[in-house]
């Protein structure tokens, strides 16, 4: 036993409330150390030092370094006191506060047992219920499609089909995915992440002029209302993009610091090192190396209320039912928390999405936001799928250490996505290879948390980094893909991938991950460069390069596996 490395961190991810009566437990032990007896001995915190109970943990995830053994613990009165107990070869160890040791004195416990005093409902996290059958498509509007054939055009200077710079215009417009909705709902889509809608000279619109204006370019305000309307009578969700880490130069408060200096109301609302803005010196913060993007200052309370008020409005006007927040991790943790009251006062549902590229505990603990895009899920894609750096084995254990990061209700709403606007193209990064892209989408949407799909990814659509990453959207031809991705969408909302629990295994050099409630949805992936034998266990949902008895490289297999008697048939 390494005593080392055992782990328990109290009030964290390690330990949380799933609901008023139930309490989620974390142990972390050596990867490999065999325990005949892993459990946590338990009580009220008042009188724990003459009545314990006592309840098994589960080996549930390993990351390749260390294993993570779990239990949902129900109780009645949350004053919840704990300890745990390990036997290994045929000796018990106590684990505690104090470490490891070879007894314990329960009279004594209540200088060193672990605790969860109370369970608070303000601190229990609330899972966003319509998250667990999302299936989401982001969408770069000027690149999409352009269905306004009326409005001003001078600006575009990009031909349909042409490969873009960074100042290119190509026209697409709100109107253009609204008259498009039809044919996402046929991929099985149910959720729209749209890059910045606000009033901007840029074609990204990440530096954003005004607030509280849909950019005409796009259509106005009318083409965004269209646009919701539309959706929300298909069932569908809207989820808007947040530039509250910097804005653009043109800002009427931005401009008006410039001219008068620390005379201007809005001098602290930025972060300028002087009594001016020296615009040669550009001795103020701004995103990136982009002196025109001038960054907020989010610990001003001005600020807050401002940026506020912008959520809000578009919330009360349109609906919309989220936030993805750009640069999010740059913003203080201050601010982030007054956000979430904000818009969770007006809609609960309304989802909180931040682009944090880095485990982000810190932000997930139910008071910011309530997932991030996975990034580092998309990494570990890109080195099983692309690189092929590590295999099946290692690939489990890489997302079983994403996994155990956050809580649960957390992971359930992780946006996984393979590639974005900010990214090379996944189906580049694989080398062309549609069966290898295939395998990773199969990944993702039986992944806990809501799958995103990148505009033509279904075509599937090439592409370098930003710009190369944001061409047009190809209409003409047909979309390989769509068949296999829409029926992905229809696994997806099975009770199973949106309720049960998620394990990830290798097997003979395959991939497995598996969600089980009462029965079991099983996908097999084979990444290892060969045939394997593969032989069904249950009945086949999907497959994709099974022939016979052999699973191809690039291959996977989904599986409905029923079980009979807590075991399966």
């Amino acid at each position: 036993m390494n005593k080392q490395a055992i782990l328990h961190i109290q009030d964290s991810q390690y330990a949380y409330a799933l609901d008023a009566h139930t309490i989620q437990v974390t142990l972390r032990t050596a990867a490999g150390d065999s325990f005949e007896r892993v459990g946590i001995i338990y009580g009220n915190k008042y009188d724990y030092y003459i009545k314990q109970k006592r309840a098994p943990l589960e080996k549930r995830f390993s990351d390749g370094t260390f294993d993570y053994y779990t239990a949902a613990v129900r109780v009645r009165d949350v004053r919840f006191v704990y300890i745990f107990e390990l036997m290994d070869e045929g000796k018990v160890y106590y684990f505690s506060e104090d470490g490891v040791t070879e007894t314990y004195d329960y009279r004594l416990a209540y200088y060193n047992c672990f605790q969860f005093p109370f369970i608070n409902s303000a601190d229990v996290m609330d899972v966003v219920g319509w998250m667990k059958r999302a299936s989401f498509y982001e969408i770069f509007i000027d690149r999409f499609y352009r269905a306004n054939k009326e409005k001003e055009d001078g600006y575009i200077n990009l031909a349909w089909g042409e490969l873009p710079g960074p100042k290119s215009f190509a026209g697409g417009d709100l109107d253009g995915i609204a008259a498009k909705l039809g044919y996402l709902k046929s991929l099985g889509i149910n959720a729209l992440y749209l890059t910045p809608v606000f009033s901007s000279v840029s074609n990204h619109k990440y530096d954003v002029g005004d607030y509280f204006r849909v950019d005409e370019m796009f259509g106005g305000e009318r083409a965004l209302k269209n646009l919701i309307d539309k959706a929300h009578a298909r069932g569908m969700k809207v989820v808007l993009d947040a530039v509250f880490n910097h804005c653009s130069e043109t800002t009427r408060e931005f401009q008006d610091v410039l001219k008068r200096g620390k005379e201007s109301p809005y001098f602290h609302w930025f972060i300028i090192h002087g009594d001016e803005i020296d615009p040669k010196r550009a001795n103020y913060e701004y995103f990136s190396l982009c002196k025109y993007m001038p960054k907020w200052n989010t610990s001003n309370p001005e600020v807050q209320a401002y940026l506020n008020s912008i959520a809000a409005y578009w919330i009360e006007k349109y609906d919309i039912d989220g936030w993805r927040l750009d640069v999010s991790d740059e913003v203080s943790h201050d601010y982030w928390r007054s956000f979430r009251k904000t818009v969770k006062a007006l809609k609960p549902s309304c989802v909180i999405l931040g682009e944090n590229w880095h485990d982000s505990y810190p932000y997930l603990r139910g008071d910011q936001f309530d997932g991030i895009m996975n990034y580092a899920l998309t990494k570990a894609c890109l080195d099983f799928f692309a690189r092929r750096t590590i295999g099946a084995e290692e690939f489990a254990n890489r997302l079983g250490g994403l996994y155990v990061r956050n809580t649960k209700q957390v992971n359930a709403m992780m946006l996984n996505l393979l590639d974005s606007h900010d990214t090379h193209r996944f189906y580049s990064e694989v080398g062309g290879n549609a069966d290898l892209l295939l395998c990773a989408l199969a990944v993702v949407y039986l992944h806990t948390g809501a799958p995103c799909v990148y505009y033509g990814t279904e075509i599937p659509m090439e592409g370098g980094y930003d710009p190369d990453c944001r061409r047009t959207m190809v209409w003409k031809g047909k979309a390989e893909l769509k068949e296999t991705i829409s029926k992905l969408g229809k696994i997806r909302k099975r009770k199973e991938i949106a309720e049960g629990e998620i394990a990830f295994k290798a097997c003979g050099g395959l991939f497995l991950l598996e969600r089980t409630l009462k029965d079991t949805v099983r996908l097999t992936v084979n990444g290892s460069g060969e045939q394997k034998p593969f032989a069904p266990e249950g009945e086949i949902l999907l497959s994709h390069r099974l022939e016979g008895g052999t699973l191809s490289h690039g291959g996977f297999v989904i599986q409905f596996i029923k079980r009979k008697g807590g075991e399966h048939e």
